[in-house]
């Protein structure tokens, strides 16, 4: 028996986007408005979580599982690396692995804004379409968040894709002590036979 037509209009709302979608469709095409802020540039944790304190709730559950040995490797990587994260205070995917970010940063017991860490870490936040702000995700070739990546002077070593290859933790450690390098990611096996070329961009 054919569904009835007045239902078409349930097709829409069985449709998840993942973080790589630019905007959410109503029924009539327009973008719908999302109550999740849509916060732009720098940023710093602080900011994030009096914007989106479920983010916190993220991190401590984070915490209950992060692998120790990872952390240590992390404490034990050549300093001098530049960490910078770009994601999207409206994507699940960023929430859960910039939030996983924080909690085995402080796992490591040392305050990433006093320098505290052997490589700096930066927090970039862009829109849906990822193009906002132009002049520092116009050359990275930015598709999905979150996108972490790791630099070493002007060069890039790796970036992790949307969803670690192993964990964030071993993943981060593997790329700033020059392990591994390219591109990681558990959700994007398609990027996993290109190669992340090395870029000059300057922030």
């Amino acid at each position: 028996m054919k569904p009835s037509s007045r239902l078409w209009w349930l097709v829409p709302l069985l449709i998840t986007l993942a973080c790589s979608a630019a905007t959410t469709r109503g029924r009539g095409g327009e973008p719908e408005e999302d109550p999740l802020p849509e916060l732009l540039g720098p940023l710093t944790r602080e900011q994030v979580l009096a914007a989106l304190p479920d983010w916190a709730d993220a991190m401590a559950e984070a915490a209950t599982d992060i692998e120790e040995d990872a952390v240590q490797w992390l404490r034990d990587v050549p300093p001098g690396a530049a960490v910078t994260v770009y994601f999207g205070t409206w994507c699940s995917d960023s929430r859960r692995e910039v939030s996983r970010l924080w909690a085995v940063l402080e796992s490591l017991g040392v305050d990433e804004t006093a320098h505290g860490l052997p490589f700096d870490v930066r927090y970039i936040g862009v829109d849906r379409e990822k193009k906002q702000p132009p002049g520092l995700v116009s050359t990275l070739d930015l598709r999905y968040v979150p996108t972490i990546v790791v630099r070493r002077g002007s060069l890039e070593t790796g970036r992790i894709v949307e969803v670690p290859l192993i964990s964030l933790e071993v993943d981060l450690a593997a790329l700033l002590s020059g392990e591994m390098s390219g591109i990681l990611t558990g959700s994007r096996p398609e990027l996993l036979t290109e190669t992340a070329q090395p870029s000059d961009h300057q922030e």
